[in-house]
């Protein structure tokens, strides 16, 4: 969900693979580009049938009714073809026959927007932990992605077409047996990230990117118009094209909030600075964002007497120049 909707977990609410009370306000990348370019094609290939159901909410009023043009999943439902195993071969069967759609897809009529989801590294790593298993797992999906980068390349050399490839992982492992996952430990919460486009910028190959990054990235490559609310909800930073500014921080000091920012080399203008003191969005709503000043990009700080918008909470918008960086803060 983190990929998908470009927020982490304290806005769109999905904390583990239950999905209970999943918030589709944040919306995911399938519906912002539906939302935007009706006649764009959309497809999932899955061995996880949740992602598509729970995650992506596909017919949800509370989703956005999205439909799929393309979907590929429920293997894991048909026992008869895949019988269930303790070792959970089955999923590597079902992470093949995935694999084979999405060749034959992307080499006939491929969808404008495609997720590809494959399991079996995971379900091995839970049952064996670090072995070489797990290692022998993550070769089969470097061939599986393999595959489709082939299938790829085969379209961009002969349709005269351009196509963005993200590849990554949601999680990493614990450190101990590397069989569990879910914790905050620094090998837990790491996660890599492979991009095929030529034009990645400061943030990618000097900072570190994250998997909110990927939606915004997406939205670029694919000229996707995000409604201003949305984008001022966004975690993430494009990977590609120009990024005015990163890593934004709040501090309060007495009635005063401290801003600071990273800005990126080169760039220049000025950062427009909002704040609200509701989180109406996360209700369906509009949050009254309140313009507080223009400041250059290049002080990298700011402060906002907030002595006159007293509140427990605060909502701070930094636009510059090619991005927008948001950040929530709690008065103590």
């Amino acid at each position: 969900m983190n990929i998908i909707t470009g927020t982490w977990a304290n806005k769109h609410n999905v904390f583990d693979n239950k999905v209970d009370k999943p918030n589709y306000n944040y919306k995911n990348i399938f519906r912002l580009l539906k939302e935007d370019q009706k006649s764009k094609t959309i497809g999932i290939f899955s061995t996880w049938t949740d992602n598509r159901v729970k995650l992506i909410g596909e017919k949800l009023p509370a989703a956005g009714q999205i439909s799929f043009d393309y979907k590929f999943d429920e293997y894991e439902f048909d026992e008869s073809t895949y019988p269930h195993d303790s070792s959970e071969i089955y999923i590597q069967k079902i992470d093949e026959r995935v694999v084979n759609e999405t060749v034959h897809c992307l080499s006939k009529s491929p969808p404008d927007l495609s997720w590809v989801y494959l399991q079996y590294p995971d379900s091995v790593g839970h049952i064996l932990g670090d072995s070489q298993g797990f290692y022998n797992s993550v070769e089969d999906f470097d061939r599986q992605i393999g595959r489709i980068h082939n299938s790829i390349q085969h379209r961009i050399a002969n349709f005269n077409e351009n196509w963005l490839l993200i590849v990554t992982t949601d999680h990493g492992r614990d450190a101990i047996t590397g069989q569990s996952h879910g914790q905050q430990s620094l090998r837990e919460r790491t996660t890599w990230l492979f991009v095929n486009s030529k034009e990645t910028n400061q943030y990618f190959e000097y900072y570190q990117p994250s998997a909110v990054d990927i939606l915004p990235t997406i939205a670029r490559f694919l000229r996707i118009q995000i409604p201003i609310d949305s984008q001022r909800e966004l975690d993430g930073v494009p990977l590609i094209g120009d990024v005015s500014l990163i890593q934004p921080e709040v501090q309060l000091k007495n009635q005063t909030l401290i801003l600071k920012w990273k800005a990126l080399d080169n760039q220049q203008g000025n950062v427009s600075i909002w704040l609200s003191t509701t989180n109406l969005f996360s209700l369906g709503l509009q949050d009254n964002f309140i313009f507080i000043r223009n400041v250059s990009l290049q002080n990298q700080t700011a402060e906002i007497n907030v002595e006159q918008y007293p509140s427990t909470f605060y909502k701070i918008i930094l636009q510059g120049q090619f991005n927008i960086v948001n950040r929530f803060f709690f008065v103590q």
